[in-house]
């Protein structure tokens, strides 16, 4: 079983590492704690929808973006037989 906060932290983590960017520019852009930044890329913490668009806001992605993206992996899950819980 997938779990969704998994979902968007590995999306989260490919979009930063794409840019190049390190988790300590990415939490100062955001004003997020460079731990909790860690957190959420790993799946560890839930990330409120205000943090989320913090996040975006410093990777310069539109949030709708992001939750596509996550929309439609969390869907190929599904259909693999693994469903993503909340």
């Amino acid at each position: 079983m997938v779990v969704l906060r998994s979902i968007i932290g590995d999306e989260l983590r490919s979009r930063r590492l794409g840019q190049g960017r390190t988790l300590r520019d990415v939490s100062g852009a955001a004003r997020v704690s460079l731990g909790y930044l860690s957190e959420v890329e790993r799946g560890q913490k839930e990330a409120s929808s205000e943090l989320l668009a913090a996040i975006c806001g410093a990777l310069a992605v539109p949030l709708s973006d992001v939750l596509r993206s996550v929309s439609d992996k969390a869907a190929d899950d599904e259909r693999r037989g693994r469903a993503p819980v909340a």
